[in-house]
C-alpha cells in the first residue's frame, strides 16, 4: 500500500512525512511518498493534500501542477480513494475561498472559506496554537478521539460548511470554528494533525487503516 503527499510547492512537508512514515511503521500501512508526480497520485493507496499559506496561492500552485488536479478528481471522486486535506489542503475542499479575492475550490464539501472574526476582539488572529476539539460526529478517522483533545491551529480563514452533515468537528474561539469535515471517502482537518501529538499521530494511524 502507498500513501502519498501531494508537494506542490506550498509548504514544508518534513514533519507531516514523519509523522505518517511514524504511523505507517505501526500500523503496517506501507509506503509513504512524497511527490508532484501525477502518475504516482493516480497509482495512490490513500492521498493526502497539505498546504499552508493563502488560498489563493495554493490553488494557483494545485492547478499549475501538471495533471495533479486532474489526477486527485478522477482518484478521489471516481475511484474513491481515501483522501485527507491538512490546513489549507482541507479549505481547498469547499467550494469558494475568500482570502484577498474569491476562488474556486476543488468543490468536494460545499461551503465557503471566510475569515475568522472572534465575538471577542480581543482574540488574536490568526488562530494559533491549542484548542479542544468537540467532536461532532462519529468517525472512523475520530476513532480513540474525544472532545477536548487538542489540535495544533495557525490559521486566520476557516471553511463555513453548507450541508452541517459534514462537519464532523470544530473548536470554540468566541465563536464555533471548523476544526474537521468529511464526507464518503474524504476529510479534512483545519489544524495540523502531525503536530498534534497523541491525538493527531492516533487519527494519522486511523486514516492509514481507513476502508470507506
Amino acid at each position: 500500500m502507498t500513501t502519498v503527499l501531494i508537494d506542490y510547492d506550498s509548504g514544508n512537508l518534513h514533519s507531516a512525512q514523519k509523522a505518517f512514515e511514524r504511523m505507517a511503521a505501526e500500523v503496517g500501512a506501507g509506503d509513504v511518498i512524497v511527490t508532484g508526480d501525477a502518475d504516482v497520485v493516480a497509482k495512490a493507496d490513500r492521498i493526502v493534500l497539505p498546504g499552508d499559506g493563502a488560498f489563493p496561492h495554493c490553488r494557483e500552485n494545485l492547478g499549475s501542477q501538471s495533471g495533479i488536479e486532474e489526477a486527485l478528481q478522477d482518484a478521489v471522486i471516481n475511484r474513491a480513494v481515501p483522501f485527507m486535506g491538512i490546513c489549507v489542503g482541507m479549505q481547498m475542499l469547499a467550494t469558494t475561498g475568500h482570502e484577498y479575492e474569491p476562488t474556486a475550490g476543488l468543490g468536494w464539501i460545499a461551503g465557503d472559506i471566510r475569515q475568522i472574526a472572534p465575538a471577542d476582539a480581543s482574540l488574536k488572529i490568526p488562530h494559533m496554537g491549542w484548542n479542544d476539539l468537540i467532536l461532532d460526529a462519529p468517525h472512523p478517522v475520530l476513532e480513540g478521539v474525544q472532545t477536548g483533545d487538542h489540535a495544533y491551529f495557525v490559521h486566520s480563514y476557516a471553511m463555513q460548511v453548507a450541508d452541517p452533515a459534514h462537519l464532523l468537528a470544530h473548536v470554540d474561539y468566541a465563536g464555533d470554528i471548523t476544526a474537521i469535515v468529511g464526507r464518503d471517502n474524504i476529510i479534512g482537518m483545519q489544524f495540523h494533525p502531525e503536530k498534534s501529538q497523541d491525538a493527531g499521530l492516533r487519527m494519522i494511524a486511523n486514516f492509514l487503516r481507513w476502508a470507506p
